[in-house]
């Protein structure tokens, strides 16, 4: 078993989670307090522009997590031994890392660049994954 899905699920979870950092530094900036828990999304109002993208950048975050993790678990499962398939696997967190940089940073070709090369990551997986499914069940 090819265990590269395995870890960049893993990985990719990571960067979802690592998208809370600059987030959490925004709302610091913003004076976060324990009374925002009750409208966060009134706070967003009161970040600086950099902070409403890191928020923005934090909810795409889950948006891709949700396409990807079925593609690499399909992957995991039906066991797919493709080097594109696996690089596109370990490429895919990578990405995601780079376009919460570029959100932030305000590099909006990088970070559309970003974005379009990890779905085509995803899709591949996808692709991949279906290929073996199709392969097992002939």
């Amino acid at each position: 078993m090819d265990a590269s899905f395995a870890w960049s699920l893993l990985l990719a979870a990571g960067v979802v989670v690592g998208s809370l950092v600059p987030l959490g530094a925004a709302r610091s900036q913003a004076n976060f307090q324990l009374s925002d828990l009750a409208a966060p999304r009134a706070m967003a109002d009161r970040l600086p522009e950099w902070g409403k993208r890191a928020n923005w950048a934090h909810l795409n975050s889950f948006e891709a997590f949700s396409l990807f993790a079925p593609a690499a678990l399909l992957c995991l499962i039906t066991q797919v031994h493709n080097p594109v398939a696996t690089a596109a696997a370990w490429l895919y967190p990578g990405l995601r890392l780079a376009y919460i940089a570029a959100y932030v940073a305000n590099l909006p070709p990088l970070r559309s660049l970003c974005w379009a090369s990890a779905m085509v990551c995803t899709g591949l997986l996808y692709l991949e994954g279906l290929k073996a499914a199709l392969a097992a069940a002939a």
